[in-house]
């Protein structure tokens, strides 16, 4: 199957920045990986879109992030980026990444999630 890992969350003060990576890999030879995206979840609420990202580049965000935050990817190393400026506290959660990929020994597409990481923002 196909496997996520993300890095970059911390602790951050009111305006500042953080950027969040998520790398896949897969085991076999072949993986092909569609749609990638983040996601977020504070305890006790449903997990929500943050951003998505085709493989063509075509983007979308979450009215309340949309010129702070910046989705990308380099498809080259299977990554996607999530640069986060301006961070307000009502931005802490925890930031799982998501790809929509097929391979890893399944030959058929499916959701992949990472662990999480999280994301806190001190006022």
């Amino acid at each position: 199957q196909v496997h996520l890992v993300e890095s970059g969350g911390g602790l951050v003060q009111a305006g500042g920045s953080l950027r969040l990576s998520c790398a896949a890999s897969a085991s076999g030879r072949f993986f092909s990986i569609n749609d990638m995206g983040w996601y977020r979840q504070d305890p006790g609420k449903q997990r929500e879109l943050v951003a998505t990202i085709t493989s063509g580049g075509t983007t979308n965000y979450r009215e309340s992030v949309k010129g702070r935050f910046t989705i990308s990817r380099d498809n080259a190393k299977n990554t996607v980026y999530l640069q986060m400026n301006s961070l307000k506290p009502e931005d802490t959660a925890v930031y799982y990444c998501s790809a929509h990929a097929i391979g890893g020994g399944r030959p058929w597409w499916d959701d992949y999630w990472g662990q999480g990481t999280q994301v806190t923002v001190s006022s």
